[in-house]
């Protein structure tokens, strides 16, 4: 009981600025109270009011001044000072929450990692620098403390991505009454020695074995898409042919009409008749030959029946200026006998003769 039972809560920031709050709304609920300090002992001290208060819906809950020495009293009184309703004196040293490390360094040597910052100015054997550490893997942070201001920790496995994060600690109770512990330094990553930007773009270390490996895979896989390709092609060209069958050009079986004869047709007719004659025999129908011989056969059965043969005589005739011969068709008299080399033909209206 008394007034020494009120619970506060005090800070001194890195020994330059002091925090004191209490509970303001289950010790003081119906009443706004007023804050008062005072630094160091002797009856010509003055005790001054608090200028910057922390408010709690409307309500003073804190108040935030500068350290101006070792020894601190502190003072919370009614609104307007009149009666006081808790008083303390205590060791400002003995509350110092320190500031993060400053120039946090990193050196790696294989598996092992020296991690040092900026040594404190004054009472730097009150601190122990805390490294903590764990990979995307764990769940839990490893956790490793040494005297300030450098600790060193080995086993890190070289194709793991680490988060690092460094604080200064306040040794209790040599120097603290409270476990005071300075804000984490911002938080980096690391794998095999290498500062990055994040552990989630990390890539795993690639060996010269696993180097040489990728580059015969891709040098394979290349080789193999090619030789697909050209399978492809070569099923492709034998598809296109069967389904559209390339078209012949004519200019190759004309190739002397265009090139001999200037496209003269009756001058090319004339030097490749026998060439035509034979190309229409070989396309005949079968329907025709097969008709001629029954003809012949009715022919030897019956010798009587008068047979109607049509004779093509060519001949030409030569002057004595060597002009051309020229060709005639003459139509002969109704059933004429018409003598050729010794043999007599018979001839009707139907026929003619070329001379």
């Amino acid at each position: 009981g008394g007034k020494d039972a009120i619970n506060t809560t005090i800070i001194n920031f890195n020994n330059e600025k002091m925090q004191i709050t209490w509970a303001t709304r289950e010790i003081f609920p119906n009443d706004n109270v007023s804050f008062f300090y005072i630094f160091g002992e002797g009856k010509n001290t003055v005790w001054k009011p608090c200028t910057t208060y922390l408010m709690d819906q409307d309500y003073n809950s804190g108040c935030l001044f500068k350290t101006e020495g070792p020894t601190l009293a502190i003072s919370i009184r009614n609104s307007n000072g009149s009666k006081e309703l808790f008083f303390k004196k205590l060791k400002a040293d003995f509350y110092i929450k320190p500031s993060p490390p400053e120039n946090v360094t990193f050196f790696w040597e294989e598996d092992t990692a020296t991690v040092s910052c900026n040594k404190p100015k004054k009472n730097a054997w009150c601190l122990r620098l805390e490294l903590q550490y764990k990979s995307k893997f764990d769940k839990e942070w490893q956790s490793r403390t040494s005297k300030c201001c450098s600790v060193r920790e080995q086993g890190f496995d070289p194709s793991k991505c680490y988060f690092f994060r460094v604080r200064l600690r306040r040794l209790v109770p040599y120097c603290n009454v409270v476990k005071y512990s300075s804000d984490w330094e911002a938080e980096t990553f690391w794998m095999n020695g290498t500062l990055l930007d994040s552990c989630d773009d990390d890539i795993t270390p690639q060996t010269p074995q696993s180097k040489t490996v990728i580059v015969l895979s891709c040098s394979l896989a290349v080789l193999l898409m090619m030789l697909i390709l050209l399978i492809l092609l070569c099923k492709w060209q034998r598809v296109q042919m069967s389904v559209l069958p390339p078209i012949p050009d004519p200019k190759y079986p004309f190739a002397d009409l265009l090139n001999d004869h200037n496209g003269n047709l009756q001058e090319w007719l004339d030097k490749n008749g026998h060439v035509v004659l034979q190309t229409k025999l070989e396309y005949e129908e079968p329907e025709s030959i097969i008709e001629a011989e029954s003809h012949q056969e009715d022919g030897n059965s019956d010798k009587q029946e008068p047979l109607e043969k049509i004779s093509i005589f060519s001949g030409a005739a030569e002057n004595n200026d060597g002009k051309a011969a020229e060709i005639s068709c003459l139509l002969p008299a109704s059933n004429t006998m018409a003598p050729f080399a010794g043999f007599h033909i018979l001839v009707n209206d139907d026929m003619y003769v070329m001379l």
